[in-house]
């Protein structure tokens, strides 16, 4: 098979399944595992694939990250309703982590007879929390402008304070292979602190960010159970076999 027709059969398959394993492509097209490694090298280089370990995956790489005003118009009607189901996994009493971000932002209405204690990152969260009489701690930090999020060493050591019963992260994409990702390593390290001193981490995220990677790692899919809009049936079987998943009905 030619080279040109290695990288067509190569990028039709991914464009089936969206990841694929160097296994898979030297079964499909009778080439060394050497050459499948260098066509996917090639096919990076040329931004038509991403590669991952053991393979290769067309996800979305997002590397701008939007401003919290146009994080909050986006699928907002789909954010409200996963806000809504998500507040529903909080007892009353409990001592919870929320997590800067558009989607946490749209639970607070829903935690308001709850009688929960809430320790935040994000700045854009404090009105909110203070108009529904929320106990709320904000952590130190730097702000960053875009997504009002508290971020840094400041940040890091405040948070080192708490222990939650329960805490719930936004992220910019999930995937199957590389997990949770955050365009902004700092935040990314707030989220993954704040995850191992919860009893229990929750990441709420609507359709839109599945399969997208983005540059920094925050932790593994089965590090906290996935709350997720009702969507594509055969990609919610796949993340059942990663974590558990628990699927927002509209």
């Amino acid at each position: 098979m030619l080279t040109n027709e290695r990288y067509e059969l190569i990028l039709h398959l991914l464009t089936e399944k969206k990841t694929v394993k160097i296994q898979e492509l030297v079964d499909a097209t009778s080439a060394s595992e050497s050459t499948i490694r260098r066509d996917l090298n090639d096919l990076e280089d040329l931004n038509k694939l991403d590669r991952i370990h053991g393979g290769a995956t067309i996800s979305e790489r997002i590397t701008k990250e939007l401003s919290i005003s146009d994080k909050s118009s986006e699928n907002l009607q789909e954010k409200i309703q996963l806000a809504n189901y998500a507040a529903s996994f909080v007892q009353e009493g409990d001592c919870i982590f929320l997590d800067a971000g558009t989607t946490t932002l749209q639970m607070i209405p829903y935690l308001k007879d709850k009688k929960v204690t809430v320790v935040t990152n994000g700045l854009t969260h404090v009105d909110l929390l203070m108009e529904h009489e929320i106990t709320t701690y904000l952590t130190g930090g730097y702000i960053k402008s875009r997504t009002r999020a508290l971020v840094g060493p400041q940040t890091i050591q405040t948070l080192g304070d708490y222990q939650f019963d329960k805490c719930f992260l936004g992220v910019n994409g999930f995937h199957l292979e590389i997990g949770y990702t955050t365009p902004d390593p700092e935040e990314a390290a707030v989220k993954r602190l704040a995850a191992t001193l919860s009893r229990k981490t929750y990441v709420v995220a609507d359709h839109s960010k599945y399969n997208k990677v983005s540059f920094a790692t925050i932790m593994p899919l089965d590090k906290a159970v996935l709350i997720v809009s009702d969507f594509e049936k055969q990609a919610i079987n796949l993340l059942e076999q990663k974590t558990t998943v628990k699927v927002g009905k509209s």
